[in-house]
């Protein structure tokens, strides 16, 4: 269950988990469901960078810096997620656990850190949310298409 300092999604997928973790973890595949990855590998204290657009009214630059916090293929990717132009880390970090599930695999996904008392850091998590969501959409577009 989400509260307001997390985003958190469940979503199916109806292929393997190790298709599914191809997909979260290939720089080629993130591009085409996500943004493409400058330097990213699924390696614990690998730095990348990510590129979306900016939102100045919310204080945001579209320029994103993460470092991997935690790999445990093909069941767990867990990363920092921050502005990388803010004065400072936003705190965010965010995880996609796999469960295999019958013929597919379920992603748990979440976002965490956003201060229940700032007022900019929950409309931050109102917009983040469904657009976290259509990605996890974009993401079955491509699961469907990869070979």
């Amino acid at each position: 269950m989400s509260d307001i300092g997390t985003i958190e999604l469940d979503h199916f997928y109806p292929h393997p988990p190790e298709k599914v973790w191809g997909a979260l973890t290939t720089p080629r595949l993130m591009a085409l469901w996500m943004m493409e990855p400058v330097g990213f590998e699924p390696v614990v204290g690998n730095v990348f960078e990510m590129k979306t657009r900016p939102m100045p009214g919310q204080d945001f630059s579209g320029h994103i810096r993460g470092e991997v916090l935690e790999v445990a293929a093909p069941e767990l990717l867990r990363m920092t997620w921050n502005d990388a132009r803010a004065d400072a880390p936003t705190g965010w970090v965010i995880s996609w656990r796999l469960r295999p599930e019958g013929n597919g695999t379920r992603i748990l996904f979440s976002h965490s850190g956003f201060d229940p008392d700032n007022v900019l850091m929950q409309r931050v998590r109102s917009i983040m949310s469904p657009g976290w969501a259509g990605m996890h959409g974009q993401l079955e577009k491509v699961l469907a298409e990869a070979v």
